[in-house]
């Protein structure tokens, strides 16, 4: 820990401020005595969380205020900045960390010509020491380029969230870029729903070069098909042995396989199984000749070193992290781990950038390490270089390890297995980025065979790997065929001719990997911002991830038509881009701040007038289903409630029939159990909730009896009855908080539940029992009892626990 200081023992020292205990730690040790390093947890200064708190008619002016929490850690940096000989703010180097450095100036009054700004890529002794060597001043362009993304994302968020939640549900909120971001789920989801499959017929083969074998490969590789059948994850059906396998098996009996190129001279392609089977009839009784041998030699680089949008892709596919884990594990390993004797060190560079340069010295130990570690044959003649995207910092560099020669696998002890995993994949690739390029000779066979039909011919191609290179130690890609030697004019036998029939698919659901790749794509977000905008989605219930894809949720896609229909600047992918093109200027090429912010809001006030004016509440809009009333006959029609889409009659309130539905739109036909109501004998029917399935008797309303049940279906037993404790509740004042349970143990909640929904620890018991029994409980206002709760200690815990997390 950090020693903590008095206004006294900082007299006539330097005071370093860093965001986090942790950085703190690793850079006290490579500064002397006379320096003191304290933690700033992050933000000390911000817009108040009640309110727009931002003057818009003059010029969109701040109004800040200390982050709740953070009084008393104010006063102590004040105590420590008082007296001291310079102030060096040491927050990181973007836009965030300008500002964090900003506020903390404007904070503690030390005097401009006392204050120094020192920034570094990496958190080393070499780097902090020739960053405090030449300190500067803080970049207000960065400043305001902050200050101006923070103050136009306030705007949208609290002049747009009232209309939803008037318009749509209560608690709803929008956001400038993760509501585009929903709207690209959104919209892809309705691509899937719109997709017609189109029928196509496939007819591969499997030849062998051993002819004799012919009859008896043919039963084994069927045999060996079968046999290596097992059950797909989902559940549904089986699936055949892997590629691997197969590629193994097919090398081992001197086979490969081909597709169908072409018929009597035309590309091979049909959509119907009449002409497919007379196609596949005429092959099975034709002989197979090698009619072309085509040998070519090819090469592949490696990729770049990692940036943070693709450290976020690689992380998600290869390791199964999300990006708000992958960017926490990167924080940890940029800030420092204790490496026992050597101490606490950073171990990678800054880990947010879009940058793929790379220092010379950097690329220098890369080299050296390749020559003397991995061969003087895996090191290429000159360095590689990498162009980095459009708009992208070139005074950053790209995620690396600070340090080649530790090696991943010699400090595995002393880091966690997710640590290791993510500075293994950083360190992999790094090194492979200035290795030599991997080598392979590519073979063409052509095989042909005359039919009944015509001509017909067959491709295959197959893979060697003639030098590894990079593949080293960064392997990418599946395994290649390995097709036996042959030359024009030898003959081959089939194995197995099958005709298939195939279907187009729609395109794949969004994943972590593929999201941050199309924002990073459309120019949406910035590295910084791509795990919040992926969190935010999420926490907001517009989206859920279901076995690893975004699905939209049904508030998701009416939020979205309504932002589209009365925001559709906002929603717009161009003009986003165009947004934040425009803050990347006020920080690159001095653009004024106010003058962007007052772009904007011109045509945004009209849309907002417009919309509180004219949009429809959610719950007074009807859509056609293809449904009808199973009680009057008339039309189904589906609405929006508080659980989401539903079907209801046409004819509402006359008929009152109303039925759930699935994500797809289907009607949720009620399901018979074989379970009894127990308070009127008659059968239970399984239904659904936004809680999940129950049991509910089927003479409900007359009997309103309901059951929980399990996954599979099995009744639970019921839920103890609240235990009354006394406390009364301070939310609401009238109400008692009682014991409930949960299924992470026993909470206090208000007996008013669902109209009062407050919650407190059940830890909290004694305490509050005590406080009453003296007369100060419940307290007069809210914030009073947050403040007797410990709440702000915990929000403050919160950001100190995930220092990684941008607004």
């Amino acid at each position: 820990m950090v020693k903590k200081t008095n206004s006294k023992e900082a007299s006539g020292k330097n005071l370093v401020i860093v965001e986090s205990p942790a950085k703190a730690k690793t850079i006290n040790k490579y500064l002397g005595s006379d320096f003191l390093v304290h933690a700033s947890m992050g933000h000390v200064r911000d817009l108040p969380s009640k309110g727009i708190s931002v003057d818009i008619e003059n010029n969109f002016e701040p109004q800040y205020e200390i982050t709740p929490g953070r009084k008393k850690l104010v006063g102590t940096l004040k105590a420590a900045a008082k007296n001291c000989k310079s102030l060096f703010l040491a927050t990181d180097l973007d836009r965030e960390g300008e500002a964090i450095a900003w506020h903390l100036s404007q904070t503690l009054g030390v005097p401009d010509e006392k204050t120094n700004r020192v920034i570094f890529n990496e958190i080393t002794k070499k780097a902090i020491e020739q960053a405090f060597a030449k300190p500067g001043k803080i970049d207000m362009d960065k400043v305001m380029a902050q200050q101006a993304r923070r103050i136009l994302d306030r705007i949208v968020g609290y002049q747009i969230s009232p209309l939803l939640w008037k318009k749509v549900a209560r608690g709803l909120s929008a956001g400038r870029v993760q509501s585009v971001a929903v709207k690209m789920i959104v919209d892809r989801e309705r691509e899937i729903r719109a997709f017609v499959p189109v029928e196509y017929w496939l007819i591969p083969a499997v030849f062998t070069s051993l002819l004799d074998k012919q009859k008896i490969y043919s039963e084994n590789w069927l045999q060996f098909i079968e046999d290596g059948s097992e059950p797909r994850p989902s559940g549904s059906g089986t699936r055949g042995p892997t590629i691997a396998k197969q590629q193994d098996w097919l090398a081992e009996h001197s086979s490969f396989k081909a597709e169908l190129a072409n018929v009597a001279g035309k590309p091979f392609a049909t959509d119907n199984a009449d002409d497919a089977n007379k196609i596949h009839q005429a092959l099975s009784a034709a002989d197979f000749t090698v009619t072309d041998v085509q040998v070519k030699s090819s090469s592949s680089r490696p990729a770049p070193p990692f940036i943070t949008s693709t450290l976020q892709q690689a992380a998600s596919n290869r390791l199964g992290f999300n990006t708000k884990r992958t960017m926490r594990i990167a924080q940890q390993l940029y800030e420092g781990i204790d490496l026992g004797s050597m101490g606490a060190l950073g171990l990678i560079t800054y880990m947010r950038t879009d940058s793929t340069h790379i220092s010379p010295e950097a690329i220098n130990d890369s080299r050296r390490h390749i020559a003397n570690n991995i061969g003087q044959n895996y090191l290429p003649e000159k360095p590689n270089y990498y162009a980095s995207g459009k708009g992208a910092q070139q005074a950053h560099e790209a995620i690396r390890p600070t340090d080649v020669d530790i090696v991943p696998e010699q400090i595995q002890d002393v880091l966690t297995e997710e640590q290791f995993k993510l500075y293994q994949l950083i360190w992999r690739r790094f090194i492979a980025s200035q290795m030599a390029a991997a080598r392979w000779d590519t073979t063409t066979l052509e095989i042909s065979a005359d039919t009944t039909i015509g001509k017909c011919t067959y491709k295959a191609q197959g893979r060697v790997l003639v030098f590894d290179g990079f593949t080293k130690v960064w392997y990418s890609g599946s395994p290649d065929q390995q097709l036996p030697k042959l030359q024009q004019g030898d003959k081959v036998a089939p194995i197995e001719i099958k005709s298939e029939q195939h279907f187009t698919k729609p395109p794949a659901r969004y994943n972590e990997a593929s999201l941050v790749k199309a924002l990073e794509k459309e120019g949406i977000g910035r590295p910084s911002t791509y795990a919040s905008i992926i969190s935010t989605i999420q926490d907001r219930g517009y989206v859920e991830q279901l076995e690893k894809q975004f699905h939209p949720t049904d508030v998701g896609e009416v939020v979205t038509d309504k932002l589209s229909e009365f925001f559709p600047k906002i929603m717009d992918m161009a003009f986003t881009r165009y947004m934040e093109e425009q803050l990347d200027k006020i920080e690159e090429q001095h653009l004024d701040w106010i003058a962007v912010l007052d772009e904007f809001y011109g045509p945004f006030k009209k849309d907002l007038e417009t919309a509180s004016e004219e949009m429809k509440h959610a719950k007074a809009e009807t859509s056609p289903s293809e449904y009808t009333c199973p009680k009057c006959g008339k039309p189904l029609e589906y609405r929006f409630g508080k659980n989401g889409k539903f079907l209801s009659c046409s004819v509402y309130p006359d008929c009152k029939f109303a039925s759930p539905v699935d994500k797809t739109g289907k009607m949720i036909v009620d399901e018979v159990t074989e379970h009894k109501c127990s308070n009127c004998g008659k059968p239970m029917i399984k239904k659904q909730s936004r809680f999940g399935p129950f049991l509910g008797c089927s003479d409900y309303p007359t009997c309103k009896t309901t059951m929980r049940i399990d996954k599979a279906g099995n009744v639970l037993p019921p839920k103890p009855p609240a235990e009354p404790t006394g406390l009364k509740c301070y939310k609401c004042q009238t109400g008692e908080l009682v014991i409930r349970q949960s299924k992470k143990g026993p909470f206090l909640g208000c007996n008013k539940f669902p109209r009062c929904r407050t919650i407190v620890s059940f830890k909290k018991i004694d305490e509050l029992k005590d406080l009453q029994a003296k007369g100060q409980w419940p307290p007069k206002t809210i914030d009073k009892a947050d403040e007797m709760l410990g709440r702000a200690k915990k929000s403050a815990k919160k950001k100190k626990a995930q220092p990684s997390v941008k607004e």
